[in-house]
């Protein structure tokens, strides 16, 4: 192991000969200098791993060199040390970043103690995070096996999503990939209870269900509006609950959450079905028979998300909702801009519909830029790229700006996706489908027992563009292929991020309400 270098600087660095021995002794290679200037001349010529940096020198303070360290070197780790604990001093050394503050006299052991914390701590933290998720195996493998109920799928998958956060911050890998194992035997456990609950959610009116993507709307959406108040209902396009947490880290000092739910998209998980559901309030096949004009089949050309405009307005209409309200859809961050500087004037409706495409975008650019596939090549980086993403957005800015206007925010998605893994051969005519993740067409050939059917659409809400059309879905990270061509197809779609099918990153998803703070 490489040995730690350490600067001390300190103008009566004579005193410490001490410490510097007792450092010096425990296998640390530590440097000393009197002042301010020399510390930053000699931090050019040499690869320091921590500083150590007295608060009171004469000449160059001490927080004005932390200031001017963290200019060369942002990420060195600073420890200030200081006679005096004034609040100001302490304020002044924290807004510039130190890694810890010690109070003089000094001992050996605190020094120790500190460079041990700041040094070890990532290590420790890896391996205590790997012995509690060891433990934590059989719960989940326990929680996998007895799931029966959308509460109970709801639980396993955050905690699932709660232990994939905590492994990216490890350096075990191989926990990171027993997870991953355990993920795909959740989702071949949640696609056999889908397939065997699914149609008797969507054909009864009564009994107990999730929270589908039809009623979000008109059960979660409508009762919050006030005349008067206005409430952002924001959807992200494609965003996984992983996703909304990473971004719900930047929003802590603006908006508190009130509340945070999962509900469930409907199949297929893609926003032609999804999105328009939601905002519709009806099941795609009611969308095709009650107002065609609204909706585009698969095998037709047209664009399929339209007419979210319209499908808003014909659900407010029929649950009576007369408000002022407005919809707005967002594909890029020039229109992003635009928006934001239109909010006084939207903050004048009682309800504003957003619609961001940011996150979907990014997703397909994944799947066609090899440069942006190599780059998010894990979960960790994508949730990386997601997070730069948002944190130079036009939409953090809205919220900003809406937040400090006291307006409350509703945030979620029309659908999920996942890294698909496993090809699954079908067969199908000039008609069929394009989509990875579920296909729908007259002469579809395939093997039943890898698959979802769906031989009957009216009994999913499903339209038929022929009257012996049926649906297929992949469960977990399989994707439907075509054998033409297929290794070509599977080379360039497997670790590719898909929607359309079965598993918990597409269908259960986030559902937030915030608040100003």
């Amino acid at each position: 192991m490489r040995q730690v270098r350490i600067l001390w600087v300190d103008d009566e660095i004579g005193v410490l000969r001490p410490h510097i021995l007792f450092l010096t002794e425990k296998g640390f290679d530590t440097d000393t200098c009197p002042s301010g200037n020399d510390a930053l001349r000699m931090l050019r010529e040499k690869p320091y791993d921590i500083i150590f940096l007295d608060e009171h020198m004469p000449g160059l303070s001490g927080i004005e060199t932390l200031r001017r360290i963290k200019a060369i070197r942002p990420s060195i780790p600073v420890v200030m040390i200081t006679k005096s604990e004034e609040e100001e001093i302490m304020d002044a050394a924290i807004g510039s970043q130190i890694a810890d503050y010690l109070i003089k006299p000094v001992r050996p052991q605190q020094i120790l103690l500190t460079l041990k914390k700041i040094l070890d701590t990532d290590d420790i933290v890896s391996r205590q995070t790997t012995s509690v998720f060891r433990e934590e195996f059989s719960s989940i493998a326990a929680m996998i096996s007895s799931a029966e109920t959308f509460e109970q799928w709801c639980d396993l998958y955050r905690r699932l999503v709660f232990w994939q956060g905590e492994l990216i911050r490890s350096a075990d890998t191989g926990m990171r990939e027993v997870l991953k194992m355990q993920e795909t035997d959740a989702n071949r456990a949640f696609g056999k209870y889908i397939s065997k609950n699914y149609t008797g959610w969507i054909s009864s009116s009564s009994g107990e269900k999730p929270l589908l993507s039809p009623a979000v709307m008109s059960k979660r959406i409508f009762p919050l509006i006030k005349k008067g108040s206005p409430l952002f209902f924001i959807t992200v396009d494609n965003m996984r609950l992983d996703q909304w947490q990473t971004l719900a880290m930047d929003l802590g000092s603006i908006l508190r959450t009130v509340r945070e739910e999962l509900y469930m998209s409907i199949l297929p998980t893609a926003t032609q079905y999804s999105r328009n559901s939601l905002f519709a309030g009806m099941m795609p096949s009611a969308i095709s028979e009650s107002i065609p004009e609204y909706w585009i089949d698969d095998h037709e050309e047209e664009g399929k998300n339209m007419f979210e405009e319209k499908l808003i307005e014909k659900q407010m209409q029929r649950y009576g909702i007369n408000c002022r309200w407005s919809y707005h859809k967002i594909s890029s961050e020039s229109e992003g801009r635009n928006l934001n500087d239109r909010l006084s004037q939207l903050l004048g409706n009682d309800l504003i519909v957003l619609v961001y495409n940011f996150v979907d975008l990014l997703s397909h650019a994944r799947t066609d830029i090899n440069v942006i596939r190599d780059m998010t090549g894990d979960e960790a980086s994508w949730l990386s790229l997601t997070h730069s993403w948002f944190i130079h957005s036009p939409l953090l800015e809205l919220l900003r700006t809406v937040s400090a206007r006291g307006a409350r925010i509703v945030i979620t998605t029309d659908h999920g996706a996942i890294r698909v893994q496993r090809p699954v051969k079908v067969l199908g005519d000039r008609q069929t489908s394009m989509n990875l993740r579920y296909k729908t067409g007259r002469n579809l050939d395939y093997n039943p027992r890898e698959v979802f059917e769906i031989p009957s659409p009216a009994k999913a809400g499903l339209p038929m563009s022929n009257i012996t059309s049926k649906y297929i879905f992949a469960y977990a990270n399989d994707f439907l292929v075509y054998p033409k061509n297929f290794n070509q197809i599977v080379t360039h779609y497997r670790d590719s991020l898909q929607h359309g099918g079965i598993s918990l990153q597409e269908m259960l998803l986030p559902l937030v309400y915030l608040e100003p703070v």
